[in-house]
């Protein structure tokens, strides 16, 4: 066990990620209230000095600067490491900023690691690099900021610039700021995989729910389409869930009805998550192909069988490959697979061997994901059941597939983390040139808005040019949205009738 002991509550959100990027493995405590010199607060909170863990980070804040300090094994007498800086705390980003630099200093020295993000702990590390390219700064300054602020390695400093460049490109092409995207959620599935999260209904128990779902769903469009109608739709994404887990006819009636409400004439991209192979059947491929989707995802993870049997997909390896070859067959050329390094007994080989049979299938995209285990993933909820059974040499597994990418013609277009990867790392996107899914970039990039429909779905608006973000939610639950559709739609209204003018 860790501890975080800070004087109040102020940058505890900026620190404990931090903390558990070095202590990956350990449980974290965090606590507030005491005096820099006080530690009595152990004794008051019913804690012997053997309770406040193999480290005790203690921080004070003041109004002209901090203190920082670090302890081993819960000795307070003896300072590890001391940090104390001067700095006006009504400056709270400069603040932040030299406290998160404070902690990364003294946990680095301690323990001898480097994280290759630095202090960056956001999902959205490329985000303020998109920024200052697009306000002119020129790479190599970006690069140094990078270094300085945030102690990122070199290389993903060189994979941050070339993202966002990339995403300047396409971003400009596309002109963003006058254009929004749908969302229209599908949340069933055949099974729910071990390490998901997501907003998902296994279709052996709610199967006999997706008509329904579909003349609720029906209506929140109909009813959303004008929202927006002074901007242009750029790209709409069907995701989930699984869309393709409805059957042909019920995926084709909320397409259908997309195309009937909305204005579809300039749209630059549909997407639709195909995902699990076990869902795709040639009538659905071949509607889709009709209906004029231009980009689908075929999403193996692994294709190690023994790996799909453990993480709860009930599909072999051949069905990836049949699955596919159908849809190129079809006339699908524009296909993303993705992948997860980090699953479940996993380790660099496997992950090699993934990719080679990858590669001989040739996807336009490929999405790598670095493991991510919320805290609604069953094999977060069931960990005991896997403890022995964790991945090894993910860090590997990332060096592999880059270099699969490189060697493939694949280059990286969009980039995101989250809380809780496997070793402090991220999820890369990789396309073919022209083959970069639009989608991803404005969601991930919160560059214009998202309207998104469905159970579970986050509307995002853009306001003031970008300055500003506000969010609108439906409700997760499957039964609460069937009930509660009319309320989603009001409150959806109500919503945009608040920012009207701004966005």
């Amino acid at each position: 066990m860790i501890r975080l002991h800070l004087t109040s509550e102020a940058f505890e959100q900026d620190i404990r990620p931090l903390m558990k990027s070095f202590f990956p493995k350990e449980e974290l405590v965090v606590s507030f209230g005491g005096k820099p010199v006080d530690f009595s607060f152990g004794a008051k909170e019913g804690h012997e000095p053997a309770d406040w863990g193999r480290y005790l980070l203690f921080g004070d804040w003041r109004e002209d600067g901090f203190v920082l300090s670090l302890y081993r094994d819960g000795n307070t007498t003896v300072t590890v490491q001391r940090e104390e800086k001067e700095v006006d705390l009504s400056e709270r980003k400069k603040f932040r900023d030299e406290v998160k630099r404070g902690v990364y200093r003294m946990l680095s020295a301690e323990t001898g690691k480097k994280l290759p993000w630095g202090t960056l702990t956001g999902v959205r590390p490329v985000k303020q690099v998109l920024e200052r390219l697009e306000a002119g700064e020129d790479a190599s300054s970006i690069d140094a900021f990078l270094k300085e602020e945030y102690y990122c390695s070199e290389e993903k400093r060189a994979l941050s610039l070339s993202v966002a460049a990339k995403e300047k490109e396409l971003l400009t092409a596309l002109d963003y700021k006058n254009s929004y995207s749908l969302y229209v959620g599908i949340p069933f599935c055949p099974t729910t995989c071990l390490y998901c999260s997501f907003t998902s209904y296994p279709l052996s128990r709610f199967g006999h729910q997706t008509g329904a779902y579909v003349e609720a769903l029906k209506k929140e469009i109909e009813a959303s389409a004008k929202l927006l109608a002074e901007k242009r739709l750029a790209t709409v994404y069907f995701g989930g869930g699984t869309p393709t887990a409805l059957s042909a006819e019920e995926l084709r009636d909320v397409i259908r009805t997309v195309k009937k409400y909305f204005p579809t004439e300039e749209i630059a991209e549909w997407t639709v998550e195909a995902g699990r192979p076990d869902t795709i059947t040639t009538e659905k491929l071949l509607m889709l192909y009709e209906e004029g989707i231009s980009r689908i995802s075929i999403n193996p993870q692994t294709m190690n069988q023994k790996t799909l049997d453990v993480i709860g997909r009930c599909h072999t390896t051949e069905d990836i490959c049949r699955a596919f070859e159908e849809a190129r067959r079809i006339g699908f050329d524009n296909i993303n697979m993705d992948l997860i390094i980090g699953l479940t007994g996993e380790n660099a080989a496997d992950v090699k061997e993934t990719l080679r049979k990858i590669g001989a299938l040739s996807p336009d995209s490929v999405t790598v994901h670095t493991l991510a285990l919320k805290r609604a993933a069953r094999l977060n909820i069931e960990k005991e059941q896997y403890e022995d059974k964790g991945a090894v040499q993910v860090g590997d597994m990332l060096t592999a597939s880059v270099r699969f990418a490189k060697e493939n013609g694949y280059a990286p277009y969009y980039l995101y983390r989250q809380k809780n990867m496997e070793e402090n790392l991220e999820n890369v996107g990789y396309a073919r040139p022209g083959k970069e899914g639009l989608y991803n970039i404005l969601i991930m990039e919160e560059k214009h808005s998202i309207l998104a429909l469905g159970a579970g779905g986050a509307t995002k608006l853009v306001l003031s040019g970008g300055e500003r973000i506000e969010r609108s939610e439906n409700v997760k639950s499957l039964k609460d949205y069937l009930e509660r559709t009319e309320e989603m739609i009001a409150r959806k209204h109500a919503f945009f009738e608040q920012y009207k003018g701004l966005y």
